[in-house]
């Protein structure tokens, strides 16, 4: 028998395929179940064109069979079959498209939908495969067909015997290559997982015989036999025994309707398809029809995965065409700030590229996501305002990487983002969202006061926050390294700026309190330059306060670069070290300010080491490293 040879440049396409295209050579099993079930879909839209009432769903099993003897794998179906024009024209041209050409020919359903697009499928069988036979009968034709290749070189077709309508393609695998393990391909719970991956959710039964064990049954009269006492008479004994078993769930959650899936299917299916021990805290389940039409189920998981915030972290949603899922993870589904979600999109709609393993970048994809962002957007504020425990939970684990979202888009997504933010409150106790505290602002409150700390209690016992808690004002506290950079780029919040209680220009003293300050600094300017001149460069200027109330001293900064964010900048790998201009504010009214403007007079020395003192006093209180931490303790002693 002459062997044809492929339509194009065969041994070149099938090389960049089976070598490049396909990245994983399990996918050539979807690719096949796929085939055969849009053959069943064609029979199903031929019956109704001819006036029938359709085909029943599990009369029409995809049957899988696994023979080691003969290193076959074989995928049958009861589809409409191919003729022999349709054998050679659709198998004997690399990347021509029957199902293409059958969607454009037909003006298909909801009922039809056929996956195939590009027609290069089929040929990932060569990938595992040595050899490949396809015998396919039409359906209302009385011939039957067998086609042959090897790969490459070309392929044969004859006759051959087949007593009903449909398509049996033949495998036999490939012998073991070195680190390739093509045996895998050959053992029953590899093709089970491999289709409970992949084609779970084809919509026709996936079918194989399957090797199970169960109890063996005593024969009668058997216990009689067994000798009193002896226990390995009474281990229990299984058997094994093979069934046929139906090895996909079909009917995918996401397309029943919302009014039949119970809130425990859901959960279920979460913890079950993304290996969570804890019921998710909220769901959405959402459908879209029109100019994008998808099905998607996204779910916020009630804790942060270990490794979630770091590199080995991987974002993105499964991503499924018509059932058959396409890609594990799609990260361009989600944006950063909403990595935490997880779930699944399906739409018929996508365009595909020549494998299926990846997306082109269209307006499709893109279009799907931004509507899911609107969606998820929408259920954390319907979280927030209907379940507030729930939403701190989730906040408390996510809204770090909310806060990143406004930072790393230099507050490009300030107006999506600020509104799912949340803050310590000083003065409530509580974390309050920022249109909450700015509700509660008393009427002469200009702006958003903040303070850095790593706990309430600490931003609580530091000297800026005394005056503004005592004079009514809430104060939020922001214990993540992110918080201050992420406010500097929002700057403000429905036209309220914020605000630190660190920072020179927070106006919060009465006029006549800025009045005195600045009469005892004119006062004591000579004494305040000595100071400054006594910390040899340490600070960049030493001022007089009315902003303390209590303590002594405060260190503040000077410029753009605050204390917090020298922190920060310094904690991280860097071979030069930040500096923030610092100044040293010494509370006008402390007694300590009355000895030093007496000592100044009396004893100058002193006053030189009272400085030292209340710079690295600062230091401590601010959480700041003492540069000499045996010359403070020596000053202390000194003094006693």
């Amino acid at each position: 028998m002459a062997k044809k040879q492929f339509k194009t440049e065969s041994r070149r396409i099938l090389d960049l395929m089976i070598n490049s295209i396909y990245t994983h050579k399990e996918i050539f099993l979807r690719e096949l179940i796929s085939n055969a079930s849009d053959a069943i879909d064609k029979r199903y839209f031929q019956s109704l064109k001819e006036g029938g009432a359709g085909l029943a769903r599990q009369d029409f099993p995809i049957m899988l069979t696994v023979d080691k003897t003969t290193r076959t794998l074989t995928i049958s179906d009861k589809g409409i079959g191919m003729t022999k024009e349709e054998l050679e024209g659709n198998l004997g041209t690399i990347a021509k498209s029957g199902t293409l050409d059958f969607r454009k020919e037909n003006e298909l359903g909801q009922e039809i939908d056929v996956i195939g697009q590009f027609g290069v499928g089929f040929y990932s069988a060569f990938m595992v495969a040595r050899k490949i036979v396809v015998e396919s009968r039409a359906l209302g034709s009385e011939e039957s067909w067998r086609w042959q290749s090897e790969g490459a070189d070309g392929y044969t077709i004859e006759p051959c015997q087949k007593e009903e309508a449909g398509t049996v393609i033949t495998l036999t695998i490939k012998e073991n290559q070195g680190e390739e393990d093509y045996d895998q391909y050959l053992e029953q719970h590899t093709i089970v997982e491999i289709v409970k991956r992949y084609s779970d959710y084809i919509r026709y039964p996936i079918m194989m015989e399957v090797t199970k064990s169960r109890l063996k049954e005593e024969a009668p009269g058997e216990d009689q036999d067994k000798e009193p006492g002896r226990e390995e008479d009474h281990i229990p004994q299984y058997e094994s025994y093979n069934e046929l078993d139906t090895l996909n769930s079909m009917v995918p959650l996401w397309r029943r309707n919302k009014d039949e899936v119970k809130e425990e299917d859901y959960e279920n299916f979460y913890m079950e398809k993304f290996s969570d021990y804890e019921k998710p805290l909220a769901f959405i389940h959402t459908q879209a029809e029109g100019m994008i039409s998808y099905n998607a189920i996204l779910y916020f998981p009630a804790h942060a995965p270990y490794n979630y915030y770091s590199k080995e972290y991987e974002k993105g949603l499964q991503l499924y065409s018509s059932g058959v899922l396409i890609m594990d993870k799609c990260a361009d589904l989600l944006p950063d700030c909403f990595s935490f979600v997880k779930g699944l999109v399906d739409s018929p709609d996508l365009s595909l590229n020549i494998s299926r393993e990846m997306l082109q970048q269209d307006r499709q994809l893109k279009a799907i996501a931004k509507s899911l962002e609107k969606k998820i957007k929408s259920e954390l504020l319907k979280l927030q305002k209907d379940d507030r425990e729930k939403y701190e939970k989730f906040f408390k684990d996510f809204g770090l990487q909310i806060k990143f979202g406004i930072y790393n888009t230099f507050g490009g997504d300030k107006e999506k983002l600020q509104d799912l933010l949340m803050y310590y409150s000083l003065k409530e106790d509580k974390l309050v969202t920022l249109a909450e505290y700015a509700a509660a602002m008393p009427a002469d409150q200009k702006e958003i006061y903040y303070v850095c700390a790593k706990t309430a209690d600490r931003a609580r016992k530091l000297p800026q926050t005394e005056l503004a808690l005592d004079k009514g004002y809430d104060v939020l506290c922001m214990m993540d390294d992110v918080d201050e950079f992420a406010v500097k780029i929002m700057r403000d919040y429905q036209g309220k700026e914020y605000k630190s209680v660190s920072d020179k220009e927070v106006d919060l003293e009465s006029a006549e309190e800025k009045e005195a300050v600045k009469t005892q600094s004119e006062t004591n300017k000579d004494m305040l330059a000595y100071v400054k001149e006594a910390l040899e460069g340490k600070v960049k200027d030493v001022r007089l306060t009315g902003r303390l109330k209590s303590h002594p001293v405060c260190l503040t900064s000077d410029g753009p670069l605050s204390l917090e964010m020298e922190k920060v900048l310094n904690s991280m790998p860097a071979d030069q070290k930040v500096k923030a201009d610092r100044v040293l504010e010494i509370n006008s009214n402390h007694p300590v300010f009355q000895t030093m403007t007496r000592l100044y007079a009396e004893d100058k020395e002193k006053v030189k080491l009272y400085a030292e003192l209340l710079y690295n006093q600062a230091l401590l209180i601010e959480g700041m490293t003492i540069e000499d931490p045996v010359a403070f303790s020596n000053a202390i002693c000194q003094l006693m």
